[in-house]
């Protein structure tokens, strides 16, 4: 399993002091396994966990759902509506999962500004390997014709933001497992 761990310090691969309690964004393009990873992660730590989708506009569901990829300024209140969940979170004392594209890392700046510690989770895999995920999930108001357009707005974590990368070619058991042992809760 490939795992890139970067911590506030920006030093990849050091996780001999695993980060403090506080918020797990699991981020990545549609088909990368947000939703699976994150109710597992929520679970193991026993954790509330959100899904992105539930925080959209209903204007954004029939953009997408048109096949119409958004613009930062569609995506601007869905992303405050995640950050001020996470807020309230800290504020009732809890911490939480939550499942976030966050392409660009100014969007992962946008939900750095709730309170608490927030680290992301980055899912991700080929585009072909997406593709197929896409290609046969059912339910979803999210079309494979957007995968391209994520896959070229997609920011991948920098060195210096509190984050993993890990490839979804694991199982997502195995996933899980690597991003506790991150976190320091194996």
């Amino acid at each position: 399993m490939d795992t890139d761990v970067m911590n506030a310090t920006g030093d990849a691969d050091d996780t001999s002091v695993p980060p403090v309690a506080g918020h797990v964004v699991v981020m990545g393009v549609a088909g990368s396994g947000k939703t699976t990873v994150a109710g597992l992660l929520a679970t193991r730590l026993g954790v509330d966990v959100a899904e992105a989708d539930e925080f959209h506009p209903q204007a954004n569901i029939d953009k997408m759902s048109a096949g119409t990829p958004l613009t930062d300024d569609d995506r601007a209140p869905w992303l405050a509506a995640i950050r001020d969940w996470l807020t309230g979170e800290t504020d009732a004392g809890r911490t939480a999962v939550v499942t976030c594209s966050a392409l660009k890392r100014s969007y992962r700046d946008v939900l750095r500004g709730a309170h608490g510690r927030v680290r992301f989770v980055h899912l991700d895999g080929s585009p072909e390997l997406l593709a197929e995920r896409m290609a046969h999930r059912s339910g979803h108001f999210m079309p494979a014709t957007l995968l391209p357009s994520q896959l070229a707005t997609l920011e991948p974590l920098e060195a210096d933001e509190d984050g993993m990368r890990i490839d979804v070619t694991a199982a997502p058991e195995q996933i899980v497992d690597a991003v506790l042992a991150w976190l320091g809760r194996d």
